[in-house]
């Protein structure tokens, strides 16, 4: 997210943005205009009150008829008590309606925010989306309900008031006229300014909540590191700034209050002078002049409103262009449109990437085909030693020339990668090799889970920037395990995000048993995949609730089974077993029990392809042989794509994919890599941590 700090520099007009409502308004139209129709009728009613004053001195007071006077106080007190109804009916008119509204327009944000990409979640911080969420749609239902009408009501009566003072005395009500020009002038003033501070303060409160937030869930930390100073001093200045902009507002509503109340009560006083000049001359008579002054006096509420009014109506507008700043986020792009699968087709165009041709890229970005022959890295000057010939039937044969390495890598020489991943050096002294595998061709009529050419960079990434993952060619063979092993930083979980499409590819495709992902419906595709992510997370509900997440529909005779793989006997302990609320982010349980209930979510479902990243980092080396242990029955009949850092689980594959620098540097099985692959050793065997803690 931008800084707050910074206003936007398209101002669009507050009418502009405020017309954005119209569609949730459209509903519910009959009513507000029925309620802006009576509200007019009543205000206007208060300018019936100066004509009935006028009548009583010119008439009755003046005759001195006590009967007269007796019956007018009746008709002020009959339109007194037809105003106050009518003003209560208005309310009753729109309480419902615009409650309804803003729960429309709440259910509308939140379904968009669970469609938008897993992208714009990374840009936004959550506080923000809160603050959207909530005091926004409140600022709008409260402009709803009482500004918008009442700025037309106003308006209404202010020119139905000038039009009754200008027939009464039009002398006198061009005195009072007077001053609408430079309030008029001022009012614009205080529009621009009062927009982009009412804009400051409402990001500012965004980040004062997300402050709130984190401090609230990573209590723990902040307690076991004595962080609570420094937080607490984070959020006095992120309060302090908030009310500095709060000031800033205030200042600006007391001018303009200032200004539309000094200026209408100076004109007022002269109108009075004027006024009893003219009645002690015999131009005007007492009554006329009582009316007069008493339909400036009932016009002073509808011009003195007017600024607070406008500072309303400047805060929704704001406040709109913020609901709307996320509801124009795009969403998830779905294969009705075939939008994405153009995208795909046209990334795997450029990438030389065609169905059924087996081809892979070189070490300049050329692709091989069949009878080409490619070098491959030499071990001491890196130039080209053994070649590797792609046979027509997709086997890769290695020549070598005397006196070479015929552990040179394959995988690498059609990758053109001899380095370690991004964030770590390599294995000291070695150099990276591997096993070449059959039948890592492309093609559509392979099943399983197949990348194709995949590249990948994130959607914030400059188009120059250096892809995150790089011509990943990579195929899961039906009912295969892989296990997927790089440094910190190759790009492993990013790698696992595409296959449930939580990011898109850049180029390139993904297959699953021959279909481009691209081409199938999100629904559907998320209920063939499913995942268990390294960092799990659990809501505030039951552990069976946390659980069926992976499958909607699942039994408890399932739910149960799934925590038994899971090996999460101790739901059996909690106070009410599977209905216990776990609390928010499931932070009651420790980090293993989170884990493992993760797990047992993924695997509920029964999917037919299955992604785990690094699902069992948390567990002790007992419940991790227990759980690999079930989790062998669950692979036997899934294709899985496991992310892995330990032998342990690694073993769990039948083979092993190596990811180095974004790119698939090695395929083989353990012991081959092992045997063939001096930096999947280097990272099997952990001293690529020894060095790191050196």
């Amino acid at each position: 997210m931008p800084s707050t700090d910074a206003v936007p520099e398209d101002h669009r007009s507050a009418v502009r943005s405020l017309l954005r409502l119209w569609p949730y308004v459209r509903p519910v139209r009959a009513r507000l205009f029925t309620a802006a129709f009576v509200a007019v009728v009543a205000s206007c009613l208060s300018l019936v009150f100066p004509l009935v004053l006028k009548w009583m001195v010119d008439g009755p007071v003046a005759e001195g008829d006590g009967r007269g006077v007796w019956l007018g106080a009746l008709y002020l007190l009959l339109l007194g008590i037809a105003e106050a109804v009518l003003f209560g009916f208005r309310r009753w008119l729109v309480a419902r309606p615009l409650a309804g509204v803003e729960a429309a327009m709440r259910a509308d944000l939140f379904r968009h925010l669970q469609r938008v990409p897993v992208a714009f979640h990374d840009r936004w911080a959550s506080g923000q989306l809160l603050s959207r969420g909530t005091t926004d749609l409140m600022l709008l239902r409260m402009f709803l309900a009482f500004p918008l009408t009442f700025l037309l009501v106003n308006g209404v009566t202010i020119l139905v008031g000038a039009g009754i003072l200008l027939a009464q005395q039009w002398t006198l009500g061009l005195i009072l006229l007077t001053p609408v020009v430079p309030l008029v002038f001022l009012v614009m003033r205080f529009e621009a300014r009062y927009s982009s501070v009412a804009r400051t303060a409402q990001d500012q409160v965004g980040d004062l909540t997300t402050v709130v937030e984190e401090s609230v869930l990573g209590i723990r930390i902040i307690k076991g590191f004595g962080r609570h100073r420094s937080q607490a001093a984070a959020f006095r200045g992120l309060a302090q700034r908030l009310r500095g902009t709060e000031l800033v507002k205030a200042r600006l509503l007391a001018g303009i209050f200032a200004a539309i109340m000094i200026v209408p009560e100076l004109t007022i006083a002269a109108a009075l002078v004027i006024g009893t000049i003219q009645v002690a001359d015999g131009e005007l008579s007492a009554g006329t002049l009582v009316a007069f002054l008493s339909t400036a006096l009932a016009l002073r509420w509808p011009v003195d409103a007017m600024g607070f009014l406008l500072a309303m109506s400047q805060e929704a507008a704001t406040a709109t262009d913020r609901f709307f700043e996320v509801m124009d986020a795009a969403e998830e792009s779905g294969a009705e449109d075939g939008a994405s699968v153009r995208a795909h087709e046209a990334g795997t165009r450029a990438s030389g990437t065609r169905a059924g041709v087996g081809t892979s890229p070189g070490a300049d970005g050329a692709t091989a085909s069949a009878g080409d022959t490619l070098p491959t890295p030499d071990p001491a000057d890196g130039r080209s030693g053994a070649h590797v010939r792609r046979a027509p039937g997709g086997r890769e044969t290695t020549a070598r020339p005397a006196g070479g390495d015929g552990r040179a890598s394959v995988a690498l020489a059609l990758s053109g990668h001899a380095g370690g991943g991004a964030d770590h050096a390599g294995p000291p002294g070695g150099r990276p090799s591997a096993t070449a595998v059959a039948g890592e061709g492309r093609g559509d009529a392979r099943g399983g889970l197949a990348f194709d050419g995949v590249e990948f960079r994130y959607p914030d990434a400059g188009p120059d920037s250096t892809p995150v993952l790089q011509r990943i060619d990579l195929h899961v063979r039906p009912g295969e395990t892989m296990a997927l092993v790089g440094g910190t930083g190759s790009g492993k979980t990013t790698l696992t995000a595409l296959v449930p499409r939580l990011y898109e590819v850049t180029r390139g495709r993904i297959t699953l048993d021959g279909r481009d992902i691209a081409a199938m419906p999100r629904e559907e595709l998320r209920q063939l995949v499913s995942m268990a992510f390294e960092e799990p997370t659990l809501f505030s509900a039951g552990v069976g609730e946390n659980v069926r997440m992976g499958a909607e529909g699942a039994t408890d005779e399932e739910v149960l089974r799934a925590l038994e793989l899971a090996q999460a006997g101790f739901v059996e302990r909690l106070p009410q077993g599977v209905l216990t609320e776990v609390g928010e982010q499931g932070l009651s349980l420790s980090g293993g029990q989170r884990q493992r209930l993760a797990l047992a979510r993924a695997v509920v479902g029964h999917p037919r392809f299955l992604v785990l990243d690094d699902p069992l980092s948390a567990l002790d080396v007992h419940t991790e042989a227990l759980v690999e242990a079930a989790l062998r029955r669950v692979l036997e009949g899934t294709t899985a794509l496991v992310v892995a850092h330990r032998p342990s689980t690694v073993l769990l594959a039948d083979r092993v994919a190596l990811l180095s620098g974004g790119r698939i540097a090695a395929v083989g099985t353990h012991h081959e890599l092992l045997r063939d692959n001096a930096e999947y050793a280097w990272l099997m065997s952990g001293n690529h941590a020894e060095e790191k803690a050196r």
